[in-house]
């Protein structure tokens, strides 16, 4: 989104061609910064994705509580040895809280924590 707004602010002739994250298996996000994680802590990553998809249907059931939901998600991780940044819900239009108009497919669910001494980062569309 940020690019996307860049690059037609700046009037750019490019064409920016979005992709899907790639994942491993077990729903990782694939990055080099994995090659910083133990084999222990390698494990563990995938909870950032398994976090964000539970926030996303935490959500949907209750879209009117979305502050205390990220709270929460921020706690659990934390509570399972991470130093999270945010776990959050937007609109992928522009980075701004969902409101009660917004649809289901207009939504991103974002992350970034530290796992050990790597920040991991994902996002998931919903």
């Amino acid at each position: 989104m940020v690019i996307r707004n860049m690059v037609r602010e700046m009037a750019m002739p490019i064409e920016i061609i979005g992709h899907e994250t790639e994942r491993a298996a077990d729903g990782l996000a694939l990055s080099s910064r994995n090659g910083y994680l133990s084999e222990a802590e390698r494990q563990e990553a995938v909870q950032l994705s398994l976090a964000l998809k539970a926030l996303i249907a935490q959500h949907a059931s209750h879209p009117d509580q979305l502050a205390a939901l990220e709270a929460k998600a921020v706690e659990q991780l934390n509570a399972r040895g991470w130093q999270t940044d945010y776990l959050t819900l937007r609109r992928r239009s522009d980075l701004q809280a969902p409101t009660a108009q917004d649809s289901a497919g207009s939504l991103v669910a974002l992350g970034a924590s530290r796992l050990g001494k790597t920040r991991l980062i994902d996002n998931l569309e919903c």
